[in-house]
């Protein structure tokens, strides 16, 4: 459960408390955690500058480099103090958390190992090492160090930050959420504490409840630029882009090189369609970002429409390399691929997309035409028929690659290691041994409650399994720490097979409110809407879609036609229609709607031509 967002009673460090005795005076507002730090910093450079033998000065000028973020001030800092005489084995891992903050790692693990630490600086030195092998990967040596850290120093707000830092990292939303916690209840104005609970709370409540967070995270501290920028990009997710400039402005006076200020502004850019600008602005991260996959993405998506193809080729080549599952960029990369008059390689990316019984009409008609392009008409053919359906099939949740027996072993010897465990439960349900494949996701699933993912792999195998309840309530325990996409309409739909509609409705309806920038509640809410003949509000589901995605998606397109056409307006209903139509001319369906359109409105020519040509693709 989130502690109460501050403003009671709460715990503090001695400079904050300063702060709020101050705030409940007459005179000037209480300064911000840097001002103080600023303050303190000048106060013992003066007492430095007067005594110049001072160790403790310089030992506490480092730590106020470190609350300032400077990690040369604080190396500097250190390095006086040990040249008047201060220990090493004192002060050790301050000098490597001022390597580590300056970006260099492998040298602040090489200083914590050059010699012997006072009993009283271990928990620091773990707490250091925790860090950089957090931000190496390390999960397991990260998770070592903070332990020995958490037994040296159970009482410090910020490590407890860092350990909900790790725990996230770490998949386990629920131990996140407890150890940023403990860190409020150490210290309800810990900034960093705050902004941590304002992400998490993003993901498991919706964007508009996270605002709060920051919201309270910047009120303890006004000056913290990671909290800004996640509270833009925030905003910007809910539509706010005035509120998110400014957030973002403030920010660069604190970061001015924070890549996330220009790329952020590229994502308001493409989102209005000015891509020339967007490139401009994501130009500017000067490569800093380039291994982010939103960022490949973004970039894909401007190069093509600027007419870049090689260039968007190779941003949407990169991020599929490192997520060979990611069916947007196999998209992306087809796109690329055929304007730059590649249809083989297009055929070839869409491949893995059109083998699937729920490929969609888009990857299907594209692969139709590159396959055209080969001279393969008969593969063409079947291709278009495909899309033309505009329905989609089931999605296969499990595949295996290699021999039954030897993956099942394999699990059997590791039943908690989910490398070894998944490929088992895939094996087991396409054997048809569902009951099997359970057994293995509850056990995983018992040792990792905290773990969003864990749920979702006991209700996907319970899905695969026809057992809908147990998928339910697998699905809602994910839910619980995770309240995005991922989780929510496995959700919705394990509650429709379970045989209720209504509560799959809920669902939806809760995501769309939780995460208005979510194309799929939009989509899926628009087709509620449209069964409970309630037309306004689909035409704004759909039209979010569309203004989202443009006059791709034909199924949008018919819906958007139909609840103008309930409506009477005739005029929109049959602009839409036509773009429909253009996009699949052989759907029966759509010819037969766009010819009752055209008839009620004087073309019966049309009509009776639309009518012609379908009956002769149902023959």
């Amino acid at each position: 459960m989130w502690p109460a967002v501050p403003g009671g009673r709460v715990r503090t460090g001695a400079l904050l408390l300063l702060a709020v005795v101050a705030a409940g005076c007459d005179g000037p507002p209480p300064q911000t955690p840097r001002q103080m730090f600023e303050e303190r910093r000048a106060v013992l450079q003066d007492a430095i500058a007067r005594n110049p033998e001072a160790i403790a000065e310089r030992v506490q000028l480092a730590r106020v480099a470190f609350g300032l973020g400077d990690g040369a001030a604080a190396e500097a800092a250190v390095r006086e103090a040990m040249a008047h005489g201060a220990k090493a084995d004192a002060l050790r891992p301050l000098l490597a958390r001022a390597y580590a903050m300056q970006g260099d790692g492998n040298r602040a693990l090489r200083t914590l190992d050059e010699g012997p630490i006072i009993p009283e600086m271990i928990g620091e030195a773990a707490w250091v090492a925790g860090n950089i092998h957090l931000e190496n990967g390390n999960l397991g040596a990260a998770r070592e160090a903070y332990d020995r850290a958490v037994r040296a120093l159970p009482r410090n707000a910020d490590l407890w930050v860092d350990v909900a830092r790790f725990r996230e990292a770490n998949v386990d939303t629920r131990g996140a959420r407890d150890a940023v916690a403990f860190a409020i209840e150490l210290d309800g104005r810990n900034g960093p504490a705050l902004a941590l609970t304002a992400n998490l709370v993003r993901r498991q409540e919706g964007l508009r409840a996270a605002l709060r967070w920051y919201d309270a995270a910047l009120d303890a501290d006004p000056d913290n630029a990671d909290a800004l920028i996640e509270r833009a990009a925030t905003l910007g997710d809910l539509g706010r882009y005035r509120d998110m400039l400014a957030s973002l402005r403030h920010a660069a006076t604190l970061a001015p090189r924070d890549p996330r200020l220009y790329y952020l502004q590229a994502v308001v850019a493409a989102r209005a369609d000015n891509y020339r600008l967007a490139r401009s602005l994501l130009q500017r991260t000067r490569g800093q970002m380039d291994d982010v996959p939103a960022f490949m993405l973004l970039n894909a998506v401007v190069e093509l429409q600027l007419g870049g193809e090689a260039v968007a080729a190779t941003w949407a080549g990169r991020l599929l390399n490192e997520q060979p599952h990611n069916l947007t960029a196999r998209r992306l990369l087809a796109a690329a691929e055929w304007s730059d008059g590649d249809a083989e390689g297009a055929f070839d990316v869409l491949a893995p997309i059109v083998d699937r019984s729920d490929a969609d009409s888009w990857s299907l008609l594209m692969a139709a035409r590159a396959a055209s392009e080969l001279g393969r008409a008969g593969e063409a053919a079947d291709l278009t028929a495909r899309a033309a359906t505009l329905a989609r099939g089931e999605a296969a949740p499990f595949a295996i690659d290699g021999d039954y027996n030897f993956i099942g072993m394999a699990a059997d010897s590791e039943p908690l290691n989910p490398g070894r465990v998944i490929p088992a439960i895939s094996a087991d349900l396409l054997r048809g041994n569902a009951g099997r494949a359970i057994e293995r996701a509850i056990r995983l699933r018992d040792a990792n409650r905290g773990v969003a993912d864990a749920h979702i792999l006991l209700g996907d195998a319970a899905l695969a399994g026809g057992r809908y309840e147990l998928a339910v309530e697998a699905f809602r325990a994910a839910r619980a720490l995770d309240a995005g996409e991922r989780t929510t309409l496995r959700l919705a739909n394990a509650l429709f097979r379970a045989g209720d509609p209504a509560g799959s409705g809920a669902a939806i309806l809760a995501l769309r409110d939780s995460q208005p920038s979510s194309i799929a509640a939009d989509r899926l809410a628009g087709h509620l809407a449209m069964d409970l003949r309630h037309w306004d509000q689909a035409i704004g589901h759909f039209d979010r879609v569309r203004h989202r995605i443009g006059d791709r998606d034909v199924v949008i397109l018919r819906e958007l036609a139909r609840a103008w056409a309930a409506k009477g307006d005739d005029g929109r209903a049959l602009q839409m229609i036509a773009r429909a139509y253009r996009l699949q001319p052989l759907n029966r369906e759509i010819m037969l709607f766009y010819a009752d359109l055209r008839e009620r409105n004087g073309d019966a020519q049309s009509a009776a031509d639309l009518r012609d040509k379908a009956a002769q693709i149902g023959r």
